[in-house]
């Protein structure tokens, strides 16, 4: 009998590890997981490196080399980042040639600090991607307003983009605009378009957390009854958009002069409430074309006893209009939801960032 991970890839799903540190690379645990577990990418954001870097697994030779070197900690930080990100992608980079491109990707993120700052932000891609300098590397851009017109400038000069921190389907509508742009730049300099590619990452169980502490707020039948229905429902439209957005003219001739489609990817699916089921946001949203990035204990749990029933989203696009019309009947402001969620995002992510800069400061001066 084939694993429930091995039952996921033949859905269509690609299963990506949401976590990367030196250790999981020179100890073999990154293969291992390939090998055992079908994990055909990685993806990273400061949160990891953060935990990856503070725990000091591996990082201490290099640091110390940093310090001698006299490297800023924003130097040091670069260094030690796309330092990992490369060895990955090296790693990764038999899954890529399969693949042409699709899979076997190694995600790394701007600064959280650029996220309002559009021209810093395509400047930092840029240099992300020219230091870890190998063809199977996403840069991770947020979705912010800020964010948009620089995931555009970035498709546009040929580097692949991870679009992250998506809430709403309004937001991801504009993504998939910023992303055509960015298509019809690249092809009018003469770019091969089938060398792009790019994910949409579309959080969900944050979803669910914002919104089931509203529910308990509201209380009653009707607000309970809707309880961790947010998070799912909200993908599954995500996909209904994929499907209608790409079926357009303009994204057609694009695909029809080599481009690729961008895919929708699933973050944030490890289960933030224990009574949920462990795999709940991974078995509720498999279709083709689709990548789920999991923690490892999700993957674990997936691996061990997850159920694949095949699609979960394409037959259950009414169920989840109904869904959403039911949190406005009760009182759930959505767009405020999503809005918060954005801002924590940013937010959360800039504490981790200077977490990981305090880290990094001190070390440099120990070493």
């Amino acid at each position: 009998m084939s694993s429930p991970t091995q039952q996921l890839s033949a859905a269509g799903v690609s299963i990506w590890l949401d976590d990367l540190s030196r250790s999981r690379i020179t100890s073999g645990n990154l293969q291992e997981l390939i090998d055992t577990r079908n994990v055909v990418g990685v993806t990273t954001n400061p949160t990891i490196f953060q935990g990856a870097i503070s725990h000091g697994e591996g990082y201490a030779e290099s640091i110390a080399e940093q310090a001698a070197a006299g490297a800023s900690v924003d130097e040091a930080i670069f260094t030690l980042t796309t330092s990992d990100v490369r060895d990955a992608c090296d790693i990764f980079r038999p899954i890529y040639d399969a693949t042409t491109g699709r899979d076997g990707r190694v995600s790394i993120e701007v600064s959280p600090d650029l996220a309002h700052d559009t021209d810093a932000t395509i400047a930092q891609a840029r240099s992300l991607y020219d230091a870890v300098d190998r063809p199977n590397v996403l840069i991770k851009i947020p979705a912010t307003k800020a964010g948009l017109p620089a995931i555009t400038e970035t498709i546009g000069s040929g580097i692949s983009v991870n679009v992250t921190l998506i809430f709403s389907l309004e937001r991801y509508s504009e993504v998939i605009d910023a992303f055509l742009a960015g298509l019809e730049k690249a092809r009018d300099a003469g770019l091969d378009l089938s060398q792009i590619h790019s994910v949409a990452s579309f959080f969900v169980s944050r979803v669910d957390t914002e919104v089931d502490k509203r529910l308990a707020a509201i209380g009653g039948e009707a607000a309970a009854a809707l309880k961790s229905k947010a998070g799912v429902a909200n993908a599954r439209l995500a996909y209904e958009l994929l499907e209608r957005r790409f079926a357009e003219d303009g994204a057609t001739a694009l695909v029809a002069a080599g481009a690729t489609v961008q895919r929708p990817l699933w973050a944030s699916t490890g289960v933030k409430d224990p009574s949920l089921p462990d795999t709940l946001y991974v078995t509720e949203l498999v279709a083709a074309h689709t990548v789920n990035t999991m923690p490892e204990k999700t993957l674990q749990a997936t691996f061990d006893h997850g159920v694949v029933t095949g699609d979960t989203i394409t037959d259950h696009y009414a169920e989840a209009h109904e869904v959403m019309d039911a949190l406005a009947e009760v009182g759930v402001d959505f767009a405020d939801v999503t809005q918060r969620l954005e801002d924590e995002g940013v937010e959360k992510f800039i504490a981790s960032w200077h977490d990981l800069q305090a880290t990094v400061k001190q070390a440099l001066a120990d070493g």
